[in-house]
């Protein structure tokens, strides 16, 4: 597959700042974005942004004052901001960081340089401790969310369709944690129902709202109750597996 040009001219300008430092070059999520993409079609959603990542031998402040220089440009191609780590932080994140790179690691393609994720994996052990404090604080929001809105329909639905984007992200975690990796939140949700034998709906009907602006009172008073249920069922869940 052809490299696309904002990639090439990404990589062009990587090598002008690090030259032999630059180790490798990938891109990252691109299931992800396709899936976004076909959810948000016909919502006048933006097109996603291209994410990369760099690592390099050595990271200055002047490099990263060279890399800023050009964020503009590379935005306006349609690039995320790169993420760029020192080879020596690389290695040694994989634990504090076990959702994010193991998302990486999972949707990637390497662009140039090695591949810096041969032969690493993220542990079981990281990846469920980092799945339990996504659950535990979606749940701590959703219950404080609550009570925020001191009853009021039209503030909970606004606090459902707010939490939907950290739901769906918060379900397709639980999904690579069972082994069942996707970046398909639809698919993921409907993995999550039946693992978790809570009713259909309760999570994939949450996750549809992903991308969508609002609900009626009338839904939301409908949706809480056994979205609520289905974190406390998820935090249960997370916090006896092994």
């Amino acid at each position: 597959m052809q490299t696309p040009a904002a990639i090439q001219t990404l990589e062009k300008e990587l090598r002008g700042i690090f030259g032999a430092r630059l180790q490798s070059l990938v891109t990252y999520g691109e299931r992800g974005r396709a899936a976004s993409h076909h959810a948000a079609h016909g919502h006048g959603h933006e097109e996603p942004e291209v994410q990369t990542m760099a690592v390099v031998d050595t990271l200055t402040g002047d490099d990263l004052r060279a890399c800023a220089g050009r964020v503009p440009a590379w935005h306006d191609a349609g690039l995320a901001t790169p993420l760029v780590l020192a080879a020596h932080e690389f290695g040694r994140s994989l634990d504090a960081f076990p959702l994010e790179f193991g998302a990486i690691i999972a949707d990637h393609t390497l662009v140039a340089g090695r591949n810096p994720f041969d032969g690493l994996a993220v542990e079981a052990a990281d990846l469920r401790r980092a799945v339990e404090v996504q659950a535990r604080s979606h749940l701590l929001h959703l219950r404080e969310g609550y009570l925020e809105t001191r009853g009021r329909a039209d503030a909970l639905s606004v606090l459902i369709v707010e939490s939907a984007p950290a739901f769906g992200a918060l379900v397709s975690s639980l999904a690579r944690l069972d082994g069942q990796a996707s970046p398909d939140h639809a698919a993921a949700a409907r993995h999550a129902e039946r693992l978790l034998g809570v009713p259909a709906g309760a999570i994939a009907e949450i996750v549809k709202l992903v991308g969508v602006k609002e609900i009626s009172s009338q839904d939301a008073e409908r949706l809480f109750r056994p979205y609520l249920e289905a974190v406390e069922t998820l935090v249960s869940y997370v916090d006896k597996w092994h």
